[in-house]
């Protein structure tokens, strides 16, 4: 499925931008991040190297943004009803996995970001890390290398590293 959405913003951006610009900008998208972007490099066959280092920065660029504006950006939201429904949802899921990032700390924050499934990630990492309070210097480097490792995992996945 994942693959499907960035064919389709593929097909989108196709001839309009560089492929590094792309990946890049997929890697910059919530949901989508690392794991679309290499998938996105990949089938515009970028280099691995090259690859990894623009998703890889395009996922943590909104990073530090999200966990010190996060708060001010929903208490704005909030005022509109439509915004509210999905702030109260993105809430409920922190508050969810919030005793899992508690209980196991800097390691539960990591092991949240680094498995690259759908709503996790760094994206959600940092709403997390915001709503729980996790100081900036904390969670940030606890999120790049959570990034990082999905990132790795989604090399292995996307460029056949683990089956060389």
């Amino acid at each position: 499925m994942l693959e499907q959405i960035v064919e389709t913003i593929l097909e989108f951006f196709t001839d309009k931008m560089p492929a590094e610009l792309t990946a890049f900008l997929i890697s910059v998208m919530p949901v989508l991040e690392i794991r679309g972007g290499m998938i996105a490099a990949r089938l515009l066959e970028m280099p691995f190297l090259k690859a990894f280092i623009i998703c890889y920065l395009g996922n943590m660029l909104p990073i530090p943004f999200i966990i010190l504006f996060i708060r001010k950006i929903f208490e704005f939201l909030r005022r509109f009803k439509f915004f509210g429904k999905i702030i109260d949802k993105l809430e409920k899921k922190t508050e969810k996995n919030k005793e899992k990032v508690l209980k196991y700390e800097a390691w539960g924050l990591l092991l949240f970001v680094a498995i690259p499934l759908p709503g996790t990630g760094g994206w959600t990492g940092a709403l997390m890390a915001a709503l729980l309070d996790i100081r900036l210097q904390k969670s940030l480097p606890i999120i790049a290398l959570g990034v990082l490792i999905a990132g790795f995992i989604m090399s292995g996945l996307t460029y056949g590293i683990f089956h060389m």
